[in-house]
């Protein structure tokens, strides 16, 4: 390491999950319909999509669930035309979705930034939701899933899954190009799957967390954060760009595409 590198001060980001974290609900249930009707999932995936989102809202998916999880999404969205789905999440944004952002999330979000920290948004869901809805909330940098394209259609592969030690993998990439400190840095989600995630920074916060990032939380004496006031996105940001609505609008994609799946994963459990 030469002298500049060595004079440089290390800067410090805050590190947030997205669902359940960030985004109150996922809108699955407005989405189905759009996608049903374009022929994209049948009846069936409807009710599991509706059914699974229910349970996961309530208890959360763990490491095996998250593991088959991957799997089912990228053999479903498999010949799935790129355009199609951002046509339809663009026709039918402005009818049925309204997508929600915890107040709660926004403030600490602009706290940080008033704070002089960078915000990055690190979420397992796909990039392509997750990239407009961090420049949305006003973030820094965000990483996410990122799913293999071919001739403009998902291949039904996964070249980034953004989970677990996934996560920290990014963090650290982006801590070695950003000039991040870590052992400074924030980090907030709600579930135990993304233990390795609070593990990599000195200031971790469970956010509505699940019952077994609630114990870890209380063992480690880190703080435990509720968030209970999810407000409109669109009235929070009063101009999003295009990119930016029809981005917020795919978090429909990526939640029929959880629900479908969380819900089959449950079935095999029983």
């Amino acid at each position: 390491m030469d002298t500049a590198e060595q004079s440089t001060p290390k800067r410090i980001a805050a590190f947030f999950d997205l669902d359940k974290t960030i985004i109150a609900k996922s809108s699955t249930l407005a989405f189905s319909k759009p996608f049903f009707d374009q022929g994209l999932i049948n009846r069936r995936s409807v009710l599991k999509s509706s059914y699974a989102q229910f349970l996961f809202l309530v208890s959360g998916a763990d490491h095996d669930q998250m593991e088959r999880m991957r799997i089912h999404i990228a053999n479903m969205s498999a010949g799935w035309d790129v355009e199609q789905i951002r046509a339809i999440v663009a026709e039918t944004l402005h009818d049925i979705v309204d997508p929600l952002v915890f107040a709660e999330a926004a403030d600490l979000i602009a706290d940080h930034k008033l704070r002089g920290h960078d915000v990055v948004i690190v979420s397992a869901s796909g990039e392509e939701v997750v990239t407009p809805i961090a420049e949305a909330l006003g973030a820094d940098h965000s990483t996410a899933t990122r799913m293999k394209v071919e001739d403009g259609k998902y291949s039904g592969e996964i070249d980034f899954y953004c989970y677990g030690t996934g996560k920290v993998d990014a963090m650290n990439a982006l801590a070695a190009t950003e000039n991040y400190d870590l052992a400074r840095s924030y980090a907030y989600t709600d579930s135990i799957t993304d233990l390795p995630m609070l593990g990599a920074v000195g200031h971790p916060t469970a956010v509505n967390p699940d019952r077994g990032l609630r114990k870890e939380a209380a063992a480690n004496g880190w703080p435990i954060l509720t968030f209970s006031n999810p407000v409109s996105l669109r009235a929070r940001f009063q101009t999003p760009s295009s990119g930016t609505v029809a981005g917020a609008a795919a978090v429909g994609l990526a939640a029929v595409l959880a629900g479908a799946a969380t819900y089959g994963l449950v079935r095999r459990k029983r």
